[in-house]
């Protein structure tokens, strides 16, 4: 019943996805739209992971590319000047996301998962701070 694929198309999904992330977005806080860019890149990396992990390449390549982006949004939304030390920090950790995301051979299921834990640390501390 509910794993049975629907006769209106994967697509449906994704259009309600869409509209609750647009909905969140509406009205949002910067602090607030910084945490659902959060949201979706764990959810992205999650869903890459279980692509991978199946072996669906044609459904884990726009996952990689959903995450990229998202990382260099947060990152291209750091300020520099008022970030000081911290957003140095961050820049790099985007970096490294990034590098790690783009990882191929036997190491890659290990750099997802590196690239995965490291973000979720920072999305953990940016969520905290309420």
């Amino acid at each position: 019943m509910f794993g049975a694929p629907s006769r209106y198309g994967a697509g449906t999904a994704a259009r309600y996805r869409s509209v609750d992330v647009n909905a969140r977005v509406e009205g949002a806080s910067p602090h607030q739209l910084i945490v659902i860019l959060f949201e979706e890149l764990m959810k992205a990396l999650d869903s890459l992971r279980a692509a991978e992990a199946a072996g669906d390449r044609g459904r884990s390549a726009p996952l990689q590319s959903r995450a990229l982006s998202i990382l260099h949004g947060l990152e291209t939304g750091l300020d520099m000047d008022k970030g000081g030390e911290i957003a140095l920090s961050l820049a790099k950790i985007y970096r490294e996301a990034r590098r790690l995301l783009n990882t191929s051979g036997p190491t890659r299921d290990a750099a997802l998962e590196q690239a995965r834990t490291m973000l979720a640390e920072v999305a953990g501390a940016w969520m905290s701070i309420g």
